[in-house]
Parts: C-alpha cells; sequence; structure tokens
C-alpha cells in the first residue's frame, strides 16, 4: 500500500495535476460532455473492495466527507429488512401516503395523500425509481415518524462502524448536516450483501411497471456488466452522480463506490472501471475498509456551482482530507492504469410488476412468470410468530 500525503500547496498541485492526467487518459466521456468536464473530478471518492473480505483493492481518498444523495435509500431498504427480520413489521403491510409523503420533490411516483401501498411494493419502487414519497412512505410506516426512523437509520450507522455517516431523512434529499463517505457506503453494501442474502435481486432490477409504465433502474451496469448484481445510484446537485455498484465473477464479489462524477454516463464509465480493476487483482494483502482512517471536522464539498450553476467555475477545491490514500491488494503499490471496458447497450426491459392497495388490479390477472420469480427472490421470510 501506497501513502501518498497531502502537504504544502505545491506538492497538492502536483498531485492534483497527476489524477487529472490518469483519470481523463482513464474515463474517457462521451464527446458531448469532454469539452464541460470540470477539473474537479480528480479528487473525487472512488473505492472497490471485497464483499467477502473486505479488502481494498483500490481507492482514492475513500474516506472524504460526501453527500449520499439517493445513496441514502440503501440504509432506508437496511432498517425495512432488519425491521421485518426481527418480526416487528411484514413485507405485506399496509402502509399509508402522508400529506408529507405526498409533498416530496422529485423523483417520487406522485401518489396521492390516503394512498396504501405495500412494504414490498415500496422497497422496490425505492431501489427503482428510487422515489422519495415512497421512502418517506417507509420511513412514516415503520417508525412512525421521520425523525424516529432517522434515528434508527444512524443507530445502525454507527453499529456497523459507518463512522463518518449521519443521515437526516429517507430519501437523500439535500440537507447540509448529512453526510458519508466511500468507506461507509461499501461498509453498508456489505452489510445489506452478508445479512440478507435472499434479498440481493431486489438491488438488481432492471425496471418496474406501475400500470401501464415502465420505469428503468439509474444503475447503468445492470444488464451490461457482466455479472453485475445491482445496489443504487444517487444524485443531488451538491454530490454530483454517485453509485454503490456490485457484481459477481468466478466466485469473487466486489463492491465498486463512485462519488461526484459530472455525469451519469461517466459515473457507468468509471465503475465499470473500477469493478474491472477488481477483478483483475489477486485478493489478498492491503488494507480493509475497517481499518482505513476516521474523518472528523471536514464538511463534506458542495458542487452546486460546478453541476448546476449557471456560470459554473472551472474548478473547485476539495477539503482537505488528510491522507490521499491508494490501497493496492496483490500489487506493487503504483498507481495502476484503471482498464477502460467498452459497455454493449442496454437490453430491453424486463419489469417487475409493483400496484398500489393490498393486491394487483384486476385480482384474475397473473403476475407475469418472470416478475413472480423477481419478487420471490425479493422477499424478506417471514420470522415465525413471537409470543405475547
Amino acid at each position: 500500500m501506497r501513502m501518498v500525503g497531502i502537504g504544502d500547496q505545491d506538492k497538492m498541485a502536483r498531485i492534483v495535476v497527476l489524477l487529472i492526467a490518469v483519470i481523463v487518459t482513464v474515463f474517457p466521456v462521451e464527446r458531448a460532455d469532454a469539452d464541460e468536464r470540470p477539473e474537479w473530478v480528480a479528487g473525487t471518492p472512488a473505492l472497490v473492495a471485497d464483499l467477502d473480505s473486505g479488502r481494498v483493492l483500490y481507492s482514492q481518498n475513500p474516506t472524504l466527507p460526501w453527500y449520499p444523495a439517493s445513496l441514502t435509500k440503501l440504509m432506508t431498504a437496511y432498517v425495512a429488512m432488519d425491521e421485518a427480520r426481527n418480526g416487528r413489521v411484514r413485507m405485506d403491510d399496509m402502509f399509508t401516503v402522508s400529506a408529507r409523503a405526498a409533498g416530496e420533490p422529485p423523483s417520487k411516483m406522485g401518489f396521492s395523500p390516503g394512498t396504501q401501498i405495500r412494504l414490498d411494493n415500496a422497497l422496490l419502487i425505492i431501489m427503482v425509481r428510487s422515489a422519495n414519497d415512497v421512502a418517506t412512505t417507509i420511513a412514516e410506516g415503520i417508525a412512525g415518524s421521520v425523525d424516529d426512523f432517522v434515528a434508527i437509520m444512524n443507530f445502525h450507522a454507527a453499529r456497523l462502524g459507518m463512522h463518518d455517516t449521519y443521515f437526516t431523512n429517507a430519501h437523500g434529499l439535500p440537507d447540509a448536516r448529512k453526510r458519508t463517505t466511500a468507506r461507509d457506503m461499501a461498509i453498508l453494501a456489505r452489510a445489506l450483501y452478508r445479512e440478507f442474502p435472499e434479498q440481493r435481486d431486489l438491488f438488481g432490477l432492471d425496471s418496474i411497471r406501475y400500470g401501464s409504465s415502465t420505469m428503468r433502474n439509474h444503475n447503468g451496469l445492470i444488464g451490461r456488466y457482466a455479472g453485475t448484481t445491482g445496489m443504487k445510484t444517487g444524485y443531488i446537485c451538491s454530490s454530483g452522480f454517485n453509485v454503490v455498484v456490485t457484481a459477481e465473477r468466478r466466485g469473487r464479489r466486489l463492491v465498486a463506490i463512485v462519488m461526484g462524477a459530472p455525469s451519469s454516463a461517466e459515473r457507468t464509465i468509471r465503475s465499470a472501471a473500477l469493478l474491472e480493476h477488481g477483478f483483475s487483482r489477486l485478493g489478498w494483502g492491503g488494507t480493509t475498509l475497517e481499518a482505513l482512517p476516521r474523518q472528523g471536522g471536514i464538511a463534506p464539498p458542495d458542487l452546486r456551482p460546478v453541476t448546476c450553476g449557471r456560470n459554473p467555475p472551472s474548478s473547485i477545491t476539495l477539503p482537505q482530507a488528510g491522507t490521499e490514500r491508494f490501497a493496492f491488494a496483490g500489487g506493487s503499490g503504483s498507481s495502476p492504469l484503471l482498464p477502460q471496458v467498452d459497455l454493449p447497450d442496454r437490453p430491453p426491459a424486463n419489469p417487475v410488476r409493483v400496484w398500489t392497495g393490498a393486491t394487483p388490479p384486476g385480482a384474475q390477472e397473473p403476475v407475469p412468470a418472470p416478475a413472480a420469480a423477481a419478487r420471490a427472490a425479493a422477499s424478506v421470510p417471514l420470522p415465525p410468530p413471537r409470543p405475547f
């Protein structure tokens, strides 16, 4: 493992220039984006780790605080599945959309107050559609209020060792108080993958169908990068384009994290390159997710001026994270040129059906076989009744 300290301004400038050169070479973007590519992407967090061992195969600023955006919904799902595992809720429980939930900004389903939805359908919707109104409905349905649900989220974050993460809502919409890191999101991904193996298909669904509308997953690797098993994307102006993505090949299971990408296309390109690099490594040596240093007292950078400003600056200063860390398990410790991955076009949608109410519209209409199989794989087994 090579440690690159960030010292005086001259040294920092040389490091940034080097990183820009490496990333521009390694991560080509579509031509329409290339001329608008801001320099700040050079220092944004990136990480790939082994899901089973927790070994870090590559990382850049893995503990730099960042806004999670809709990656938050991974913890929303974790809490819901943990509550089901412990018998406090059931996957067929009906939750009611409140006025607060209905008033959440997009992305959303647009459900009216009073609409009822099963928890299993709600989880499918937040993982694929990333609907903020449904995330708030889950929070209120499980805990009675968003604040109480957030307290549960932060309890689990601390218990899992996500030391630099703080949640303030169930959906990830902007709030200056919330934060996470690439390392912490990898820890959460490991927990989801290891604790809920029967739920893994929930995170890898290509699309859902509600009524006559088909909604595609925003994860650009699903159905395109061989072995992709899923997880979640996120975007707000302040964070740029984020993703947590998992993949499995030849018995090896990896998680890749990209934060602050300037476009959804580049987010896809970078995450594919990280996974490709990870699968090419031997998988031993190096550091672990738990051993990466904690950060404290650093606020996440706000990328809004660059991503959504009328006159975006050519660069933005990232907060000093203390140490720029590169970990190469089984390698020489020098910075690799991450591989370029050619991705095929996305295959046709194969949606899983979701609905409001207790049963699908038209009780006599069978759920299509592919959807039924996916739903069975995405259901948490109900625990046995507990004595009163």
